[in-house]
């Protein structure tokens, strides 16, 4: 045998000795997205989708259009027979920067457990803010209980010149140019009701224009007939 031959055996033989690549291939009846035969998942379909869930739908989590902010959390000692129980208690602040915020407090053994509960129990407790432009539409004093909180509004550019516990509830309710000052209790969940409170008072010339031409159509309705009410003769003599 020549060397030649030789040659030619030795390469068909290191050619058959290579190991077969593996293929991946889904099992049979699988829907688009399952598993491979290897136990690896598809990352993306054929039409460059996302995969499907156990229902059959897509893998698309919704963004949360809410921001959160943690004001304070407290450590909360519980004495029992036992011995002394720590938890910790979380205030916390949320909303979308376009007139939507709210209040939420938790109370859990961990921190994180505590912001959950107080976004979940804020999420309930949302409320919406009257805005005039970048500011607010008037001066307003919100109260609760003992915390009293001075909100005015001020020139484009200004910014958010309050302190504390009430510029995370003005930041996350959109406004963007505010003069805010504390004038009762620095307690800050107090700081923050009376904050909201002040905030939900807020009327635009709008709503009371709305509220003043619906007064006028129940007080007509509500006269007798061959009467004219008061406001309509009014509103006939200007």
């Amino acid at each position: 045998m020549s060397t030649e031959d030789k040659k030619v055996i030795e390469v068909n033989s290191s050619e058959t000795e290579k190991p077969a690549e593996k293929t991946f291939t889904p099992k049979p009846g699988a829907r688009p997205g399952a598993k491979f035969g290897n136990g690896e998942k598809k990352p993306f379909n054929k039409d460059g989708k996302k995969p499907f869930d156990k229902n059959n739908r897509r893998f698309e989590k919704e963004k949360d259009p809410y921001e959160e902010k943690v004001v304070k959390i407290n450590r909360v000692t519980k004495v029992t027979k036992g011995g002394r129980r720590f938890r910790f208690a979380a205030v916390v602040v949320i909303g979308d920067k376009k007139g939507k915020v709210g209040l939420g407090t938790g109370k859990a053994n961990e921190v994180p457990d505590a912001i959950k509960k107080a976004v979940k129990e804020a999420k309930k407790s949302l409320i919406k803010v009257s805005l005039s432009g970048t500011t607010v539409p008037h001066e307003v004093i919100g109260h609760y209980g003992a915390g009293k909180v001075l909100i005015k509004p001020a020139k484009k550019g200004t910014g958010v010149i309050a302190g504390g516990p009430a510029r995370a509830v003005i930041e996350l309710a959109g406004v963007h140019d505010v003069y805010a000052k504390s004038l009762g209790s620095n307690t800050p969940i107090n700081m923050i009701r009376a904050t909201l409170e002040g905030l939900k008072s807020m009327q635009t010339p709008e709503s009371i224009a709305r509220l003043r031409s619906n007064s006028k159509i129940e007080q007509r309705q509500a006269a007798p007939l061959g009467e004219v009410s008061p406001v309509a003769d009014k509103s006939a003599t200007v």
